[in-house]
C-alpha cells in the first residue's frame, strides 16, 4: 500500500470527525464541492460497491463521471477515478501540492500556531483534493462513498442531488455508537432536505430512525420492498422495479447481469438502480445504460479470485462477514476455499468475523500486514482460541501466504488493509 509523500505527516494524525476545516479550507479554494452535481453514498458495508455501479451506468449513459471511494488496497490513486480509471501519479502529484500549499496558507492565516497534523487530516485532505479535481475536470456528476459514518464524516460538506444510505451493521462503534440505531442516526446525517435518499435492507430498529429523520428533512425515502424491488430469475438475470416519486417516474428494469459476484450484490444493484431512477432527467441512465453498466462494473478485492486457488474479500466486520459466508456457501463445492487466512485492524470485532467465517473452512492461518493499524499474528490468535477449526499463528503475509496455499484454495478476509497487501504479492 503506497503512501504519498504529501500525506506522509498526515498518515498517524488519527482521526478527527467534523465538517468546519473540510469546509474551511474548500472555501479558501472557491468551493470546488459545489461545482459540480454529487451523488452521496453512505453504509456500513456496500456502498464501495453501490459507487462503482452507478458510476457505471451514469459512464454508459455517455456522462463524464468522478468516483470518489475509500480507503485504497494498494495505491492511493485508487480512491479518485475519471471516467471508470484512477488518475495518474502525475497527476495526484499535482493536485495533492497543490491543496497542501493552500492548506499551508490557510493555516498560516488562521492557525498559525497550530501543527499541520492538527489543520487537516490525511483523509480531510484526500477528500478536498478530490473535490478540486472533480470541478477541474468539469465531470457531469460526481459519486461520493462517505468514509466514516455520514454525519460528520468530511465528505458530508456536499449539497447531493441524491443520497444513499446501502446497509447498517455493528462498525466503528467508538466513534458512530454501540447499536444500530445510533449507527443509523450517524449515517443518516447525509440526508438533506428534500433530496431522495435510497436505503438498502436495513435491521428494523435502523430503518425506523432513517425514516423518522428522512421525514423530519422531507427528504423521499425509497425503501426495498416498498418503494423498489429486486428479484432474481433461475438463469441469474435479475430484474429492478421503481415506483414513481415526486420528480421521478416509474421503471422497470429486466434481464440485467451483474459483474460483480456474491447474492449480496444483488441488493446493492437494487440500491444503485433506484439510485439512478431518483437523479434529475438530465443525468437520468437509460434502460440500455443500466444494463451495459451493471454488466461492465468491476470493484477490486470484493470477491475476487486473484487466482484459481485465492479469493479475496474486504469483509472487515461481522455484517460483512455473513455476506461473504453466503457468497461462499452459494459456491460450487471444487471452488470453496478450504483455508482462511485472516488478519484485522486492532480495532475489529476479529471474533465476530471469523466464527461466522470459521464453518466453511478446515483451517485458519492468522496474519497480519505492515498497515500500522494491523494486529500482530500473534496476539490475534490468541483472541481467537477456542473458535472451533485448527488455528496457526502464520506471522506476516508474506510469510503466510505461501504457506496456506500450500494446503488448497485459500480465502483471504479480514482487513481491507490484508486484501491490498495480497494484491501487492500477487499482482505486483
Amino acid at each position: 500500500m503506497r503512501l504519498h509523500p504529501v500525506l506522509h505527516q498526515l498518515a498517524m494524525s488519527g482521526m478527527r470527525l467534523g465538517l468546519d476545516r473540510t469546509r474551511d479550507l474548500l472555501a479558501a479554494l472557491g468551493d470546488p464541492h459545489l461545482a459540480v452535481p454529487v451523488v452521496h453514498v453512505a453504509g456500513t458495508n456496500g456502498k464501495g460497491s453501490v459507487v462503482r455501479m452507478i458510476g457505471a451506468t451514469l459512464r454508459a449513459q455517455g456522462l463524464r463521471v468522478g468516483e470518489m471511494t475509500s480507503p485504497h488496497l494498494q495505491h492511493i490513486n485508487e480512491r479518485l477515478h475519471i471516467d471508470g480509471a484512477p488518475i495518474s501519479d502525475a497527476r495526484l502529484d499535482a493536485l495533492l501540492h497543490r491543496v497542501a500549499d493552500a492548506r499551508g496558507r490557510w493555516a498560516a492565516a488562521h492557525a498559525p500556531d497550530l501543527p499541520a497534523d492538527q489543520i487537516l487530516t490525511y483523509f480531510e485532505l484526500i477528500t478536498v483534493a478530490g473535490f478540486v479535481l472533480f470541478a477541474e475536470e468539469g465531470v457531469d456528476v460526481a459519486v461520493i462513498e462517505v468514509g466514516l459514518g455520514g454525519r460528520l464524516d468530511a465528505t458530508n460538506v456536499v449539497a447531493p442531488v441524491a443520497t444513499a444510505i446501502t446497509s447498517i451493521g455493528i462498525d466503528h462503534v467508538e466513534q458512530l455508537g454501540p447499536d444500530v440505531g445510533s449507527i443509523a442516526a450517524e449515517k443518516a446525517g447525509i440526508i438533506k432536505p428534500r433530496v431522495p435518499v435510497v436505503v438498502g435492507p436495513l435491521p428494523a430498529q435502523a430503518a425506523r430512525v432513517i425514516r423518522t429523520i428522512a421525514h423530519d428533512r422531507e427528504a423521499p425515502l425509497l425503501a426495498p420492498e416498498v418503494d423498489y424491488r429486486v428479484s432474481q430469475g433461475r438463469d441469474g438475470a435479475i430484474s429492478v422495479g421503481v415506483n414513481a416519486g415526486p420528480g421521478w417516474p416509474a421503471a422497470s428494469y429486466g434481464d440485467l447481469r451483474l459483474g460483480l459476484d456474491g447474492d449480496h450484490q444483488l441488493a446493492n444493484a437494487g440500491v444503485a438502480v433506484a439510485l439512478g431512477q431518483v437523479l434529475p432527467a438530465g443525468l437520468r441512465p437509460s434502460p440500455s445504460a443500466v444494463s451495459q453498466g451493471l454488466a461492465e462494473v468491476r470493484h477490486a478485492g470484493r470477491m475476487e479470485w486473484l487466482a484459481p486457488d485465492l479469493l479475496v474479500d474486504c469483509a472487515h466486520n461481522p455484517d460483512g462477514a455473513a455476506r461473504l459466508a453466503a457468497a461462499i456457501r452459494a459456491l460450487p463445492e471444487d471452488r470453496r476455499p478450504r483455508s482462511l487466512l485472516f488478519g484485522a485492524s486492532e480495532d475489529k470485532d476479529a471474533r465476530g468475523i471469523v466464527v461466522t467465517l470459521a464453518p466453511l473452512v478446515e483451517r485458519i492461518y492468522v496474519t497480519h500486514c505492515a498497515h500500522p493499524r494491523s494486529a500482530r499474528a500473534g496476539d490475534l490468535a490468541a483472541r481467537l482460541v477456542g473458535i472451533g477449526v485448527p488455528l496457526l499463528p502464520a506471522g506476516p503475509v508474506e510469510d503466510a501466504l505461501p504457506v496456506a496455499r500450500a494446503r488448497g484454495p485459500v480465502l483471504v478476509a479480514g482487513s481491507i488493509f490484508l486484501v491490498g497487501a495480497v494484491r501487492d504479492l500477487v499482482t505486483g
